[in-house]
């Protein structure tokens, strides 16, 4: 997601951090690199205007303090002023009820039954807490079963009436919901246009008769600045409490998500950023950022990670490391931790300087991994924990009894040794790198 406008404006930024002092010229030229920038990703041009002023305006009356260079002050300027444009602060949800109510709104075909169940799925795992799903979607052909379909993928009880009157659907489901201590209720709705009154007004019946804390509306990114028509159209006939932007791990400019909170004054709460159940994030503007300018985003890294680690085993390999006992057992274990984080080359993104260390365009084929792993489960735990004793004879049983090659059990081998010596001087206090060297995933 941004990675064209990330690409550009981090190429605007590297220029500026050359500049030895701030003028009215060189800011007059790194202001309208990045309104191209800016208009390329699709972000409305009021709002383009409107930042580049600011920018141009804080940039010109800006005292730089001695201790630091004035390309630095202008990054921050940029950061802060972009932040402040994604809304500032993270919106967080409203949760607040026995049960907490959200109701998911937006056209046909934006994905709010998936959204439905990515929401339930993240709440759950963030707040251990029971949700419940509704199953409100009585006019499109399949809605309910594929509600129900994601609710068994996700062991989540989907509540549904079939074709009945939404409204009584929507309330039935709050009193079952809280017969059962459900903590959380999520109402999927039926697909609508904004400008269709009758179905307009049925929203507004199922809002005064449950009371949602959040009424959420889920939207496509890639549908650029039409967006911010649907956005207010919904808003103007109903009391919207924030967004979902879907398919930002898409082809998509993400102009979008720039103009969202200025124009509309609608936080965006949540992001998409794949198809699978896990692939939605909260939003953080401050983060995002990060992202965006290539100064990663360290904090998301860390809280995937404590999700998806077992804090015990990765501290035995971590003493395993330190202490030279590095072996394939333990190998076989990081590489099944690092697989719960989800595809590699989205979590090197997270890294500052990414770019620049050449991270954020590799592509890790999921293969590879399985290859490697077939390999290691080819051995006996006798080799895994001693892999000096792997001659040929064994190389050409491991071979044979994986599918793989005997050149590629070399290799994996060849790699691993590789990667222990790195560990032990990484562990000595030495942190230069040896040249040129592999990782084996």
């Amino acid at each position: 997601m941004f990675e064209s406008l990330g690409d550009r404006l981090q190429t605007v930024i590297s220029k500026i951090r050359g500049y030895g002092k701030i003028t009215e010229e060189n800011i007059q030229e790194m202001t309208r690199e990045i309104r191209l920038a800016l208009l390329e990703a699709d972000v409305n041009y009021k709002v383009v205007k409107e930042f580049v002023n600011d920018v141009k305006e804080k940039a010109l009356g800006e005292e730089v303090q001695k201790s630091l260079k004035p390309g630095d002050v202008f990054v921050k300027i940029v950061k802060d002023e972009l932040t402040e444009l994604l809304g500032g602060e993270k919106k967080d949800l409203n949760l607040v009820g026995n049960p907490a109510i959200l109701m998911l709104v937006g056209l046909q075909g934006s994905g709010k039954t998936t959204a439905c169940g990515k929401i339930s799925n993240l709440l759950r795992k963030k707040h251990a807490k029971r949700p419940l799903l509704v199953a409100c979607d009585v006019y499109r052909p399949a809605a309910i079963d594929q509600l129900k379909q994601i609710g068994k993928q996700l062991n989540i009880e989907v509540y549904e009436e079939g074709k009945k009157n939404p409204v009584e659907i929507a309330n039935n489901a709050i009193k079952y919901a809280k017969e059962n201590k459900y903590d959380y209720v999520l109402i999927d709705t039926a697909g609508r246009l904004h400008i269709d009154e009758p179905l307009m007004q049925e929203l507004n019946n199922i809002k005064d008769e449950v009371k949602p804390q959040e009424i959420l509306l889920v939207i496509d990114a890639m549908m650029g600045q039409d967006a911010i028509n649907v956005i207010e159209g919904f808003n103007n006939s109903l009391p919207l409490t924030g967004v979902i932007l879907t398919k930002l791990d898409g082809d998509t400019r993400g102009g979008v998500a720039l103009s969202v909170r200025h124009l509309t004054n609608v936080p965006i709460k949540f992001i998409g950023t794949s198809e699978k159940m896990d692939g939605l994030d909260y939003f953080d503007p401050e983060r995002m950022v990060g992202r965006i300018l290539g100064m990663g985003d360290i904090v998301s890294l860390v809280e995937k990670a404590q999700e998806a680690i077992d804090e015990k085993e990765a501290e035995k390999t971590a003493k395993r490391m330190q202490s030279g006992k590095f072996d394939l057992e333990d190998f076989l274990s990081t590489m099944k931790q690092i697989k719960k984080l989800g595809p590699l080359e989205n979590l090197l993104k997270l890294l500052p300087g990414a770019k620049k260390m050449g991270l954020n365009n590799i592509q890790i084929d999921p293969k590879d991994m399985a290859h490697i792993e077939a390999i290691v489960l080819s051995m006996t735990p006798q080799e895994r924990r001693h892999p000096e004793i792997i001659k040929a004879s064994r190389k050409t049983r491991i071979a044979k009894g994986c599918g793989r090659s005997v050149q590629e059990v070399n290799k994996l081998l060849t790699q691993f040794e590789e990667m222990k010596k790195m560990m032990k001087q990484m562990s000595n206090g030495n942190m230069n790198l040896p040249k040129n060297m592999k990782m084996p995933f």
